[in-house]
C-alpha cells in the first residue's frame, strides 16, 4: 500500500509538470498571435545544398525561382554528387540568372561533411540576408522569402520558420512524422517565444552572414556531422537576436519518409545532435520526455489497478484535455489538424520509437549526409 501511495503521489507530481509546460510553455505559441511585420525587401541570398537530389531539384526548384520578391539570388550547391544534380542545377542556371553554382568537391580533412559544403555556399553568396532550405522541400506559397524575411530587424539577426511534411493519404506513418514534426515546433517555437531559442530546422531558417562569420561558421561543432541548423542556432540564438515566423506563407513542405525503418534512420541523425545542446536546453527537454513517459505508465498502472481510480482518472483527463486544447491550436497555426483524432495514439507511438532511436544511438553511431 506504500508503494502504491508513493506512486500515486508521483503520478501527481508528473501530472503537474506535464501541465506546467503545456499552459505555461507551450502556451508561449498556441495562444500566440502572429503580428505581421512591413515587408523589407533586403536582397536575401537562398541558399540550399544538393546532394544526389536530381529529381527533386526539377520538381521543388520552379518554386523557389518564382518566387514574388524583387531582389535575391539562389545558391546551389553541388555537395560532390554521383547523380545528375550537377547537370540540372547547370541547366537550371543557364535559364535563370538569379541561380550562383558552388560545385563542392570532397576533401579528406572533411569527407562527407554538409557543414564544409554550406560554408562554401555561404562565402559564395553575395548578400548578406541568407534563406536556407533543403533540396527535397518547396515552399508552399510564392511569398515565402517575403514572409521569411520580413522578420529580420536591425535586433533579429535569426527567423525560425516551420518546415513541414507533405500528407499522404490514410498512412499511420505520415500522420506520425506529421505530429512529431508539430510536437519538435511548439517546443523551438515556444522557447524562442519566452527567451531560450536552442534550435531551428535547416528545411525553413534564415540568419545574417555577420552572425554566420562572428561564430566562426561551424568550427565548433564542424567533426560533428549533423547539426547545421540546430547546434548552429543552439550556438548563437538568444532572447535578443531571435524571431520566430509561422504565418502559412511562410511554411515550407518536404518529402515525408514512406518507410518506418527509413524514418527512424532519418530521426537518429538528428536527434544525435541533441546532447550537444547547451545544459540547459537539454535538462528542460530531458524532463518533459521523462514526464510524458512517466504519465503513461503511471496512468496506464494505476488504471488498471483502479487504486484512487477517480483521482486518477481526473488527472488523466486533466492532462489529456489540457494537450488537446494546446496542441489543436497550434497545429490549427501549423495547418495539421488532421493529427488530432489520433493524439493519444501517435503520442504513446512517438514516445516508444524515440526510445528505440537512443537506445540505437548507444549501440552504434547513425549515419548522415547520405
Amino acid at each position: 500500500m506504500v508503494l502504491l501511495d508513493f506512486l500515486c503521489y508521483a503520478f501527481i507530481a508528473v501530472v503537474f509538470i506535464q501541465v506546467v509546460y503545456y499552459l505555461f510553455i507551450f502556451g508561449n505559441f498556441a495562444f500566440l498571435k502572429q503580428k505581421k511585420p512591413s515587408s523589407k525587401n533586403i536582397p536575401v541570398s537562398v541558399i540550399i545544398c544538393a546532394k544526389n537530389e536530381a529529381e527533386n531539384l526539377k520538381n521543388f526548384l520552379p518554386s523557389i525561382i518564382n518566387q514574388d520578391y524583387p531582389e535575391f539570388e539562389i545558391v546551389l550547391i553541388n555537395d560532390d554528387s554521383n547523380d545528375d544534380t550537377l547537370e540540372i542545377i547547370e541547366e537550371f542556371a543557364q535559364a535563370h540568372h538569379i541561380i550562383k553554382i558552388v560545385n563542392v568537391k570532397n576533401v579528406e580533412a572533411f569527407w562527407g561533411n554538409k557543414k564544409y559544403a554550406l560554408t562554401l555556399g555561404i562565402k559564395a553568396s553575395k548578400y548578406d540576408y541568407l534563406l536556407f532550405s533543403d533540396a527535397d522541400c518547396q515552399p508552399v506559397s510564392n511569398t515565402w522569402i517575403k514572409e521569411m524575411s520580413a522578420h529580420f530587424s536591425n535586433k533579429k539577426s535569426i527567423v525560425l520558420g516551420y518546415g513541414g511534411y507533405a500528407k499522404v493519404k490514410h498512412s499511420f506513418l505520415n500522420k506520425l512524422i506529421r505530429f512529431e514534426t508539430v510536437m519538435t515546433a511548439v517546443q523551438y517555437f515556444s522557447f524562442a517565444k519566452m527567451g531560450m531559442p536552442y534550435m531551428g530546422v535547416g528545411r525553413n531558417l534564415a540568419y545574417t552572414k555577420n552572425e554566420f562569420f562572428n561564430a566562426n561558421g561551424f568550427i565548433k561543432h564542424i567533426k560533428v556531422r549533423s547539426g547545421d541548423d540546430d547546434l548552429f542556432i543552439n550556438e548563437v540564438a538568444n532572447s535578443k537576436n531571435t524571431a520566430i515566423s509561422f504565418s502559412s506563407g511562410s511554411f515550407t513542405s518536404s518529402i515525408p519518409e514512406t518507410r518506418f525503418k527509413a524514418w527512424i534512420k532519418q530521426k537518429r541523425r538528428h536527434v544525435s545532435t541533441a546532447k550537444l545542446y547547451k545544459p540547459k536546453h537539454k535538462m528542460l527537454l530531458g524532463l518533459f520526455y521523462l514526464s510524458n513517459v512517466l504519465f503513461w505508465i503511471m496512468a496506464l498502472i494505476l488504471l488498471a489497478i483502479t487504486y484512487n481510480w477517480m483521482l486518477v482518472l481526473g488527472l488523466f483527463l486533466l492532462r489529456i484535455s489540457i494537450q488537446y486544447l494546446i496542441i489543436g491550436f497550434s497545429s490549427k497555426k501549423l495547418k495539421e489538424l488532421d493529427i488530432l483524432l489520433l493524439l493519444p495514439v501517435l503520442e504513446i507511438t512517438l514516445i516508444i520509437s524515440q526510445f528505440v532511436i537512443f537506445i540505437n544511438n548507444l549501440i552504434s553511431k547513425p549515419d548522415f549526409w547520405k
